[in-house]
């Protein structure tokens, strides 16, 4: 048998390569024998250091958790004078991680916990304190266990909706409501969310919905300058453009 620290080194080289591999391909490119051949290893030493794929892959799920651990950590706060806004930071740093870092969130979020997975549960301890001071504080309006569940489940949905939709009609907008959505729904705090529903834009998205597929009166280029106009006072409320 290999010393510790030469199978250690080996394991890391190994998860290092299938990490690189999973965020340049996608899943399908994270073969044992594509990772050993990126790792400079032979296949072999993937099943003897973790099983199988599926071994590896937890690996690499616990790889990512070290790395979001890491970063989360460094704006951790053992005293914040806000609580509210600390969730909000929390959030935004998991779905930040997910929209940056698809693949790896995805792997991170199917990881079904057959390997360690010390990172995995000092995050939800971070999570848990946090909540626990929002139930401190007199913050919650349900209790501690659903409140760390609508975090999770809000920030996963998110990220899925976000990677789902296509690049073109991403709005960063859906993130802050989403966001804020959560806040209302665990805290008793006001949501941070501007006021769109003045001025122009709820008029415009109604007649747009109303819009029949042919106005009659407007020629096919009348229509579509129409539509195009109303999308656009539906979305910024027709905020001036320099």
């Amino acid at each position: 048998m290999p010393p510790r620290d030469t199978a250690d080194s080996s394991r890391r080289r190994i998860v290092v390569a299938a990490v690189e591999l999973l965020e340049k391909g996608g899943p399908d490119a994270v073969s044992t024998r594509a990772v050993a051949a990126a790792a400079g290893m032979q296949p072999p030493a993937i099943y003897r250091l973790f099983g199988d794929k599926e071994g590896l892959l937890e690996a690499v799920a616990e790889h990512g958790y070290a790395q979001f651990l890491e970063s989360k950590r460094a704006q951790l706060d053992p005293a914040p004078p806000d609580p509210v806004e600390e969730l909000r930071r929390g959030w935004d740093l998991v779905v930040g991680f997910g929209v940056s870092r698809p693949e790896l969130f995805a792997v991170m979020n199917r990881a079904t916990g057959r390997g360690p997975d010390a990172a995995h549960r000092a995050g939800l301890e971070i999570l848990r304190g946090r909540v626990r001071r929002l139930a401190a504080g007199a913050w919650l309006r349900v209790d501690e266990e659903l409140a760390a569940q609508i975090i999770q489940a809000t920030g996963q949905g998110a990220v899925a909706t976000w990677h789902s939709t296509p690049a073109e009609r991403r709005d960063p907008a859906l993130l802050t409501i989403l966001r804020e959505s959560m806040v209302a729904a665990v805290t008793r705090a006001e949501p941070a969310v501007p006021d769109t529903e003045s001025g122009p834009a709820p008029a415009a998205r109604a007649l747009r919905a109303a819009l029949p597929d042919d106005a009659g009166v407007l020629s096919d280029a009348e229509q579509r300058l129409l539509r195009e106009w109303l999308t656009r006072l539906a979305a910024d409320g027709g905020t001036p453009r320099a």
